[in-house]
């Protein structure tokens, strides 16, 4: 009679300390590996924008040069913006799509971490 049988919580107690350690653990990279503010992410779309925006000028001053010092039958102002702003797509595009992978793969290694 001196035995009590278990209860419904101490049988869940190891999930409960894994669960818990794991939080621990979270907050431990948390703290070393701050998540980036506001103004981050504000400053990284000021650099896709100048990205995109600095080729495109470049393309329509060239284009402006063009224009006046070798005059021709179609303006080159509008096809080397246009040129500028296409390349300046992509450039952003890659950008975002590097920083996109690399934030997937830092993901998946503290998932793995955590296990």
């Amino acid at each position: 009679m001196s035995e009590k049988p278990e209860s419904k919580d101490e049988k869940e107690r190891p999930d409960f300390s894994r669960e818990v350690g794991l939080q621990a653990t979270r907050k431990l990279k948390a703290r070393r590996h701050p998540t980036p503010g506001v103004w981050f992410g504000l400053g990284m779309m000021g650099l896709i924008g100048w990205s995109v925006v600095v080729p495109t000028l470049l393309g329509a001053a060239l284009g402006i040069w063009l224009d006046k010092h070798h005059p021709g039958t179609h303006p080159w102002t509008l096809a080397l913006m246009a040129a500028g702003l296409t390349l300046g797509c992509f450039n952003a595009w890659h950008w975002v799509a590097k920083e996109d992978k690399a934030m997937r793969e830092e993901k998946e290694d503290n998932d793995d971490n955590d296990e």
